[in-house]
């Protein structure tokens, strides 16, 4: 007899968008494993969601919160009670047999505590920062093989690790605004959580652009997490490596704007390193 496949949480934080959100909960409507729940975290201020809401047929358990994405997760988190617990944006696409893969997975292999998987454009595009090999997640090389709304973990991996790091995510005030579920992954494997990355599982959604801004934001969250979990000299100093050569790769393909992406990142990454708390 096959073993029974897990339910799922869906902790989904939402602020700003309608018909995004729309998208989404049609997509878990059309999922072919339905043993599943939204936890949804509202953090507009008005009654935007209504129409949607009232609509979907899906098991939605709502809720408000301040801004911030890590405090809206951690709101999410107080109430959850299914076996897996997955963390997917308000503008992803989760394809139709996206949560069936996940479960028998899961069910198959009860040592595995968790799953992530990549993104991609709906055209099937993904940056090519993405790993392309399967690996059993380690604090070394976490970095290139999950997103947010890419990870699956069983409840007893978020009951241990607990919340989200609220100096981290969207919303936040510090300069470190990102990188809230790499935190998270770095504290679920350092406490003995074995997850693994398989970049056949796809979440769809759209590639970002090499923006300043998002290298430099994403560059200090990265500095912040290597100050704050304490990752030796070596690890500091490949994170600083990487994006001076990208830089200078760049520059050799004649690609300014690519160079200046790769630098925000660098001069990121140096920024959060120095001023995150010490360990």
């Amino acid at each position: 007899m096959p073993p029974e496949l897990p339910s799922f949480d869906l902790v989904v934080a939402t602020v700003g968008r309608v018909e995004e959100l729309d998208r989404l909960l049609a997509s878990l409507e059309s999922q072919s494993h339905r043993h599943l729940r939204v936890i949804l975290v509202d953090q507009n201020t008005d009654d935007r969601l209504e129409r949607v809401l009232a609509k979907t047929p899906l098991d939605i358990l709502r809720m408000r919160s301040e801004l911030g994405l890590s405090r809206a997760r951690n709101a999410g988190l107080e109430h959850v009670a299914a076996d897996v617990v997955a963390f997917p944006d308000d503008d992803c696409v989760y394809p139709e047999d996206l949560l069936q893969r996940v479960a028998v997975r899961l069910a198959g292999e009860p040592e595995m505590d968790g799953l992530t998987g990549r993104a991609a454009s709906k055209t099937g595009r993904s940056s090519t920062s993405w790993k392309s090999d399967r690996a059993t997640l380690t604090d070394a090389n976490l970095w290139n093989r999950a997103i947010s709304f890419t990870i699956f973990l069983r409840r007893d991996v978020v009951d241990r690790v607990g919340a989200f790091d609220e100096r981290l995510g969207l919303g936040s005030p510090e300069r470190w605004s990102s990188g809230e579920e790499i935190d998270y992954l770095i504290r679920a494997v350092r406490a003995g959580a074995q997850i693994e990355y398989d970049p056949s599982l796809i979440v769809e959604h759209e590639v970002g652009r090499d923006d300043t801004r998002v290298g430099r934001r994403d560059g200090a969250s990265i500095g912040y997490m290597l100050r704050k979990h304490a990752y030796p000299a070596r690890t500091v100093a490949r994170m600083l490596v990487r994006p001076t050569g990208g830089a200078i790769a760049s520059l050799v393909r004649r690609d300014p704007a690519r160079a200046r992406f790769h630098m925000a990142t660098l001069r990121g990454r140096l920024d959060g390193y120095r001023k995150a708390p010490h360990a």
